[in-house]
């Protein structure tokens, strides 16, 4: 079973948070809030959008790569393991 079919209630309780946060957005935008405002929560969308798209690539590479038996070297392992550590500083 796919990662993303396992994990879907999850993933679809954090698009429905960020649907939230978008939301805001444009609520914000209808107020006329002040730029500072929206930025804050345009920000905020953002940085949930990257975390949902590391979970998924991180999902990705273990079930795709390195939790496959007997496929992958021990460096190659590590090596994708690594990736995914970086990705997660990079979307902080």
């Amino acid at each position: 079973m796919a990662h993303t079919v396992r994990d879907k209630a999850r993933l679809i309780r954090r698009v429905q948070r960020l649907s939230g946060q978008v939301d805001a957005v444009k609520r914000a935008l209808e107020d006329e809030r002040a730029c500072g405002d929206i930025m804050l929560r345009i920000t905020t969308a953002r940085g949930a959008l990257d975390s949902l798209m590391a979970e998924v690539v991180e999902g990705h590479v273990h079930e795709h790569m390195v939790d496959r038996p007997g496929r992958r070297t021990a460096s190659e392992v590590r090596a994708a393991r690594d990736l995914v550590g970086i990705l997660r500083r990079y979307v902080r």
